[in-house]
Parts: C-alpha cells; structure tokens; sequence
C-alpha cells in the first residue's frame, strides 16, 4: 500500500515537472542557434493517424502562418541581428519574448488582466521593467566588461570586425525586436491553432514542410548570388541541420505540448536560461566582448520577466482552485424542489408545487419544530 502511495505521488509530482524539464531542455538547444522535416512526418503519421482532425482551409492558413512566422520572418531577422550585434546580445534581448507575448495575449483575448489583483499588477509592472531593460540595451553599450575566458586571440578578432559591428548595433537591435515580435506572433496563431487542430506533432511537420517551401521562395527571391547555394561539409552545414532539427523540429512539438498545457506566455518564461548558456559558451568558445550595458539591461529584463512569471503563477493556482471548486459543486446531490417533504410525520409540500407562499411554508416549518 505504502509502495502504491509513493508511486503515485511520485507520477504526480513527474506530471507537474514535464512543463518545466521541457522548456529548460529547450533552452538548452535554443543556445547552440537556430529541421529538417525529413524525420517528424513519417512519427506524425503513424503516431497520429486517429486523432489527427480533419484539415480545414481555416487551419491550412494558420498553418502558412506559422511558417512565416518562424521559419521565415523570425529566423532571418534573427540571423541578420545577430551578424550586426553578438549572440550574447541576441540571447539577451530574446528575453523580452515573455512581455511582448504577454502584450500580444491581452490584446487577442488569451490573457486576462484585473488592476486591482496583486498578480495582475505584478504582470504589468514586469512588462514595463522588461521593455526598459531592452531599451537600456540597446541605447547604452558602456565599457567593455573582462570575463574569465576572455582571451588575447579573441580581442584581435573582435577588434577586426568591431567598427562595423558599432556602425550598425542600433539597427541590428530593431531587427532582433522586430524577430522577437514575429516570433510573439507565432505562439498566439499557435495557441489558436492548436484549438482546431489538437496533433501537435503533425502541426510541427506541416510548419516545418510549408516553412521550407516559403524560406526556399524568399531564398530565390532575395539570394542570387549562386555561391550562396553552395553545400559543403563545413560549419554552414551543421548550423543549417542544427538550426532544422532542434530550433525547429524539436523546438515546435515541444512548444505545442506545452503550450496547450501550460498557455504561451509560460512557455516563453525559460528564455534567460538560453542567455546565460550563450553567453558562457560566447566567452569559452568566441571570447566575445560583453559590455556593461548590455549586463545592465539583462538584469533589469530578467527582473521584469521574472514578475511576468509571478504572476502568471498566481493565474494558474488561481484556475487551479477554480477547477477544484467546480469539481467538488459537481459531487453535490442534487435536490428537486418539487418533490415533498416530509416535517414531523406531516406531507407538507414545497412552496415550488403547491399554493402555499413560500414565506408562510417556512414559517408553519418553524413552528412545527
């Protein structure tokens, strides 16, 4: 019995973690830089074959919606800011996703905001403290900060490309914000979309399918020079399979899971875990440069985004107790007015199915007793 009660209360416990190890794993992924779609259709197709809905022309347009969303807009915004900037910068700034998520949820109705509630204000207050972190960010750079990796190696080759890098860091930032609002887009248009079409590996197939045919016309479009197309087995390779398989593939089925569990602004809360690994990695591998007010920012981003989180904790306990109540008022016996009842060996009818008002029945009740 004992060995019963641990089990369970160890699979609970399990239930209410997998939100979390999904979105850290993640995390993890997201840190290396943004799948192929070889390898989820043929899982979709047969994992999903019973309960994959019907396709709609409703739902095939969100679904295009999606892969321009990220795939194509996101991603390339991303990779342009990232080239003007650094991926310690990129990786900070990613962490306005929550608030501008949060922005996006209360205008399309997904989140609901009461002043007078401390964890409503608590919402509001971070998005505002997160959004003068990334203005903080991106109007002061400040001096260069020394971290422990930082080697003689990387300072001649940061010095090289530096003068560019300052020339265009202000139009780099818009471009990471602009990927940032798209990709607060893609997880509104994929909360909907996963209402009418509740198969979230065969929704990551097909985003990925129809974001490879939409990349590869932008691609056409926007790239002529031939040398671009070029594939060898080098460092552009594996950034483009690596960037596929976790930044997309893997990346999206696991937002759709937790999304539908958790809601889009939760799954956007894990994005300072990304900043602290890139910027480790940027210092061991690349020996970037950090500057203070980059530091600065990041600290007051994650304070905003962290009372985000507050908050949206508190939304969910509250739903929690809400869901239990109702629960408990559904056990209740239910009891017919119409029926009689019986008071002291006497059938005295209910005001519901009799003549009798019902103030006077309660008061020949009260004198009965």
């Amino acid at each position: 019995m004992g060995d019963q009660t641990s089990w369970k209360m160890m699979s609970i416990a399990f239930n209410k973690m997998k939100p979390y190890l999904a979105m850290i794993s993640l995390q993890f992924g997201y840190a290396g830089m943004f799948i192929i779609t070889m390898f989820s259709p043929p899982f979709a197709f047969f994992l999903e074959r019973k309960i994959r809905p019907k396709m709609t022309l409703s739902v095939f347009l969100k679904i295009m919606l999606l892969a321009f969303l990220e795939p194509v807009l996101d991603q390339n915004l991303y990779y342009v800011g990232l080239k003007s900037t650094s991926a310690t910068f990129a990786s900070a700034m990613v962490n306005v996703l929550p608030a501008i998520t949060f922005i996006m949820a209360i205008i399309f109705r997904l989140e609901k905001v009461n002043p007078k509630q401390i964890h409503s204000l608590a919402k509001i207050i971070g998005t505002v403290i997160t959004v003068s972190g990334a203005m903080v960010m991106t109007l002061y750079k400040g001096p260069i900060v020394d971290i422990l990796w930082y080697s003689e190696g990387g300072s001649h080759h940061r010095a090289a490309s530096g003068s560019a890098e300052h020339e265009h860091w202000v139009s780099g930032t818009i471009m990471l914000i602009a990927c940032i609002v798209g990709w607060s887009a893609f997880f509104i248009v994929q909360n909907k979309t996963l209402k009418e079409y509740p198969a979230e590996l065969s929704l990551t197939s097909l985003v990925c399918f129809m974001g490879t045919v939409e990349g590869g016309v932008v691609a056409l479009v926007m790239e002529r020079h031939t040398s671009a197309w070029a594939i060898g087995f080098d460092s552009r390779l594996l950034a483009a399979v690596y960037s596929g398989i976790v930044c997309s593939g893997i990346a999206y089925y696991m937002q759709s899971v937790v999304t539908q569990v958790r809601g889009p602004v939760f799954v956007t809360a894990f994005s300072p875990l990304s900043m602290i690994i890139t910027a480790v990695l940027g210092a061991i591998i690349l020996a970037e440069q950090v500057h203070l007010g980059s530091i600065i920012g990041a600290i007051i981003i994650v304070f905003g985004l962290y009372s985000v989180v507050w908050g949206k904790s508190k939304d969910k306990t509250t739903s929690d107790k809400l869901s239990y109540a109702e629960e408990k008022a559904q056990e209740l016996p239910v009891v017919d007015i119409k029926t009689s009842v019986n008071v002291d060996n006497d059938n005295i009818e209910t005001a519901g199915k009799s003549h009798i008002p019902q103030d006077q029945f309660f008061t020949a009740r009260a004198m009965k007793t």
